[in-house]
């Protein structure tokens, strides 16, 4: 299976795995998935780091691979369903992600609830 993770999840596999519920840890150490962080959640936590809401020491796609993490270019074709994407949620990177699920049929593992509010595929 093919998951993309939420920001969040990505930053808590890193320094808090057990703030994961145990489906969501099982599903990230399943060898058959395919686990993905977006460039979206890059781009995220660089923006968060700059303005100082987040405090990142660390190079992000270093540490995303040498975890196990594929990297995930955000497309044109991810961002053609924004346009018609209902606004349940109005933050611009987990619409991005949520529209990249959906470009790409692939399923998102998020603890937010608004994702339920969409279409896409949520890892529960």
């Amino acid at each position: 299976m093919n998951i993309i993770i939420d920001t969040h999840i990505f930053l808590w596999a890193l320094s808090n795995p057990s703030r994961l519920n145990k489906h969501h840890l099982k599903e990230l150490e399943t060898p058959a998935n395919t686990i993905w962080l977006s460039s979206v959640s890059v781009t995220e936590i660089m923006i968060k780091a700059s303005i100082g809401k987040l405090i990142c020491d660390f190079d992000v796609v270093e540490i995303a691979e040498k975890s196990g993490f594929e990297l995930l270019d955000y497309s044109a074709r991810d961002a053609l369903s924004l346009k018609e994407l209902p606004f349940h949620h109005k933050d611009p990177f987990d619409r991005m992600l949520i529209s990249q699920c959906l470009s790409r049929g692939y399923r998102i593992m998020s603890e937010d609830s608004k994702f339920l509010s969409y279409e896409c595929k949520l890892v529960s």
